[in-house]
């Protein structure tokens, strides 16, 4: 444990900022470098394959594994390539920042899985790569470049009835500012400001230097890069140590958990981000979550509770799995925390590959499982809402405070322009038990506190979920529920 009272640094929030920055492919979030096992593979492997959804085709040939983005108009070398690390399938990224396992079920059919993601993306096998994707791209023209990105999300982007966007116009409308002559720079600006329009926080472009990621839903606090985030973390954080808990918080994985005792035998749990708690990837940030929660959860602690705030306000995301591992300490019985899916046809926005339940099983460790108020907001974002929906799920359900989540749950889906650029979009919903999606609403709260996290609570020190969520819980303990 860090010594009591270390705020986030300046290194975790960089970690955390980079989770949005960072080119993967479907859903490829980090992991630590492997060594590479030298001419032991597994043949069976060797082909070509087609991703259910994603719109992506991945090669293997010896110990090779590329990626091809597919559209109706394109299909180019992806954002990856990665390196066979060992027999079983294990595949770790050229530049060694994720890793991936790719297991046959039977001849004609497999599944990737990612570390640190959850669930898994079904390959079938194909005869041969298409011919379109072996001959020489047209040249990267600024037209060419358009219709790809606009293309791409046509075919692969779920929500745009939910978001009231006609697509079609959207290309009518922007289109005809693109021609030959096109500069770099104008093009960027083509692609932003459609991003602008979609005001989706999981699309992102990358042009070298220049990046825009992170457009939140209409109406979010604006938070413009690194420093506004760090800003308003210190904000919040003073706010919580002196109005809430009224001391420091005892913190781990360099400061972005945090936890303290309150009044009463309650207990307040914070978390910034669900990744960088650690260098070395998923298990160095899965190993480092383990030990906070000992610490927190100890026998004693997770038995006496009357009551806990779990606090993801302002929660930036990270890896899916650890949110799923935080779940597992906060519940004594299994149970299905989401299903996961993709959009799965180029023509049809209402197809989807089929719903892939993800569970919540108890940890072998202490857990606590009395009653949590959930304390959320329009900053609870990706895996934070990914969590969030998990503890909806929970027995006894969690009290929802504060306000409504950002509507960012699937994994960026990364891909290659034929200029070189990147960008990113997602493809994936997150359904309830009863087939109900939060995605682009976000998770509403059951008590709404309209100035959660506003500059006027700040100002004047003030809490009101906080103080709602504590109520709550004092009221559930005198009841015994």
């Amino acid at each position: 444990m860090n010594r009591s009272g270390t705020r986030i640094t300046v290194a975790a929030l960089a970690a955390v900022a980079s989770m949005a920055a960072a080119p993967a492919a479907m859903a490829a979030p980090a992991a630590a470098p492997a060594t590479a096992v030298a001419g032991v593979r597994d043949a069976a492997l060797d082909g070509v394959w087609q991703a259910d959804g994603y719109s992506t085709i991945i090669t293997v040939q010896g110990d090779r594994l590329r990626y091809f983005d597919t559209t109706a108009i394109s299909c180019q070398a992806g954002v990856m390539s990665a390196e066979r690390r060992a027999a079983q399938g294990t595949f770790v990224a050229d530049d060694g920042s994720r890793q991936m396992t790719m297991e046959l079920q039977g001849r004609q059919r497999a599944r990737l899985r990612y570390v640190g993601a959850v669930g898994e993306i079904g390959l079938r096998r194909l005869p041969a790569l298409p011919s379109r994707c072996s001959v020489k791209a047209p040249a990267a023209d600024p037209v060419r470049v358009f219709d790809v990105f606009w293309t791409t999300f046509a075919e692969n982007y779920p929500f745009f009835a939910t978001k009231g966007v006609d697509w079609q116009a959207v290309r009518e409308r922007y289109r005809p500012r693109v021609g030959p002559k096109t500069t770099d720079a104008e093009l960027f600006g083509v692609l932003r400001d459609i991003l602008k329009e979609l005001g989706d926080a999981h699309t992102a472009l990358r042009a070298g230097k220049d990046e825009f990621a992170r457009p939140l839903r209409p109406g979010t606090r604006p938070l413009d890069g690194l420093p506004a985030f760090m800003a308003l973390n210190k904000r919040v954080l003073d706010l919580v140590e002196k109005h809430d808990v009224k001391k420091p918080l005892t913190t781990w994985g360099r400061g972005v958990i945090g936890y303290a005792d309150l009044p009463g035998g309650f207990g307040y749990l914070r978390l910034a981000a669900f990744d960088g708690y650690a260098d070395g990837g998923f298990a160095a940030n899965a190993a480092e979550l383990d030990r906070a929660l000992d610490e927190i959860f100890t026998p004693a602690r997770a038995s006496s509770l009357k009551g806990l705030v779990l606090d993801v306000r302002l929660n930036f995301g990270g890896y899916d799995a650890l949110g799923i591992q935080l779940a597992s300490r906060l519940t004594g019985r299994p149970y299905t925390a989401y299903a996961k899916q993709a959009r799965n046809d180029p023509s049809d926005p209402s197809r989807f590959t089929r719903a892939l339940p993800i569970r919540v099983r108890p940890a072998a460790g202490s857990r606590y499982t009395g009653p949590i108020a959930l304390l959320t907001s329009p900053l609870t974002i990706s895996a934070g809402e990914t969590f969030s929906q998990a503890m909806t799920a929970r027995t006894p359900a969690p009290r929802r405070i504060g306000d409504a989540t950002q509507g960012a749950f699937s994994d960026f889906l990364w891909r290659t322009l034929p200029n070189g650029w990147t960008f990113a979009l997602p493809n994936e919903r997150f359904l309830t038990r009863q087939g109900t999606s939060f995605d682009v609403t976000g998770i509403p709260p059951q008590d709404r506190i309209a100035e959660t996290l506003s500059d006027e609570e700040l100002a004047a020190g003030r809490d009101a979920a906080f103080d709602r969520a504590l109520g709550h819980l004092r009221t559930a303990a005198r009841s015994g529920r």
